[in-house]
Formats: structure tokens, sequence, C-alpha cells
């Protein structure tokens, strides 16, 4: 399943990107200064995606999409070595963008728990 996942970066805003069902991430988002703002993107974005806008670019021999809403450009995909396969994350996004869950990572620093440490010669 498809996943939109909101982290923190390091200068303490938020960011949130949209990965496939294989992991690989088909969008990022901007720096937002508040994690509400990611969810209400992310709902927006879930609701009617195609209330948006993508503009298509290509740059240095790579394609890659924007996506906007009013003029203001909220996310850029991650870059694509053919138009076709630009044409294909797009086609990921229509198609599983609304049953795609959201993940909020922004809250810990450390994902996983940490392993409980082990004395040497000990085994469990």
């Amino acid at each position: 399943m498809s996943a939109f996942v909101i982290s923190k970066r390091f200068n303490g805003e938020f960011k949130f990107t949209f990965a496939n069902r294989k992991g690989k991430t088909i969008f990022t988002s901007f720096s937002l200064k508040k994690k509400s703002d990611c969810e209400l993107i992310i709902n927006a974005i879930r609701e009617n995606f195609s209330d948006f806008t993508i503009t298509r670019k290509k740059k240095s021999g790579k394609h890659f999409f924007r996506i906007s809403k009013g003029g203001l450009v909220l996310a850029n995909s991650r870059k694509f070595s053919t138009e076709l396969m630009l044409e294909k994350g797009l086609d990921q996004i229509v198609k599983y963008v609304e049953e795609a869950e959201t993940l909020d990572f922004s809250e810990s620093e450390n994902v996983f728990e940490e392993p409980e440490p082990v004395a040497a010669g000990e085994t469990k």
C-alpha cells in the first residue's frame, strides 16, 4: 500500500513524502512550519488530487513534475530517467492516493526501538 510519510527536517520544519507500494518516494513536499499544514495538504491531495496542477519539467536530461495549487508549488517529484517513468509515477498517485495511509515519523528521532544491551558472553 502507498503511504504519505510525515517527518521533521533538521531545521525543525516538517515535510511529507508520498511513497509507492514498493516504498520508493514519488514526491516530497517543501518545508512547512507546522505538522498540521502537512496533514491539511495530505488530506486535500487525498480527497481531490484532480484539483491540483501537475507541471511536467525536464532538467539535465531528467524528468520530474511539480504539484501546485493556486500558483503555490507544494511538492517536487523525484527525478525520473524517462518521460514514460514519470507518467508511471503520476499513474501510481492517481491509482493509490485515496487509499494511502499516513505515517507520522515526526515525533521521535528513533523510529525503531533501541535493542536491549547484551553483556559480553551473554546470549538470548
